[in-house]
């Protein structure tokens, strides 16, 4: 039995495109975050598992939906493992949001 897609490792263009990003954005975020760290084949390709995708998806809704600067982004992933935090929380009134409507 193969394993399912959603498991799999993406090449950086894959996970760009999953993300509606550039690769060069990526790229850029990995020098940037040191939490960020895809696998390295022998040639030297990026691929990025399911937790390396939960971190750029993090990123990427810090940055552009939350309109953090990067420092502030890193910031907040590394006190992210605070309960309570902020984005916690608007995740919570979201959800909530959604039932609502």
């Amino acid at each position: 039995m193969t394993e399912s897609l959603e498991h799999q490792p993406l090449k950086i263009g894959q996970a760009a495109r999953e993300l509606n990003l550039k690769s060069y954005v990526l790229r850029f975020w990995e020098s940037e975050f040191p939490m960020l760290k895809p696998i390295r084949t022998k040639s030297g390709q990026r691929l990025y598992g399911p937790e390396q995708m939960d971190v750029l998806r993090q990123i990427k809704t810090l940055l552009y939906d939350e309109g953090l600067t990067i420092e502030g982004a890193r910031k907040r992933l590394e006190d992210g493992d605070r309960p309570g935090t902020l984005s916690e929380i608007h995740t919570e009134l979201r959800a909530i949001l959604k039932l609502l409507e």
